[in-house]
């Protein structure tokens, strides 16, 4: 089984530029955890929400100073995402994903395009559990 045959084609993005607020929303709203973050059809990074948590925790803790959150939620997402992002294409071997979200301790992998590196999905640990799903119901 590859890569293609489970994961999440066309998945929501945003760019660097976008704020955190939006970012926020953007999650809450897909119900997603990972969000790809696309500039000029590349792929530049990627944020969790674990990543968004751990940035907003600080300002949270002093919620006397309300100005500290709305300055935090109005920077780019580039300020928190993940710029040093694994991704796998296609063609990559479940197993070889699975290897690698454990090695990396991730829950998700944006998949590209080897050619162009243009983002073409996402897998992530619930595609992955829905296809050892299927395997076991056969």
């Amino acid at each position: 089984m590859v890569v293609e045959d489970v994961m999440t084609e066309a998945p929501i993005t945003v760019s660097s530029s976008t704020s955190i607020r939006k970012v926020i929303m953007t999650l809450f709203e897909s119900d997603f955890r990972h969000l790809p973050i696309v500039d000029g059809g590349q792929l530049v990074g990627i944020v969790s929400d674990r990543d968004l948590r751990a940035f907003m925790t600080p300002s949270m803790i002093e919620l006397e100073k309300p100005e500290e959150v709305q300055r935090r939620l109005a920077q780019p997402v580039s300020t928190v995402m993940n710029a040093d992002v694994v991704s796998v294409t296609p063609e990559t071997d479940l197993a070889d994903v699975i290897e690698m979200m454990l090695d990396q301790k991730v829950g998700a992998i944006p998949v590209v395009r080897p050619d162009t590196q243009e983002l073409v999905g996402i897998v992530s640990y619930v595609d992955v559990l829905r296809a050892a799903q299927e395997l076991f119901e056969d």
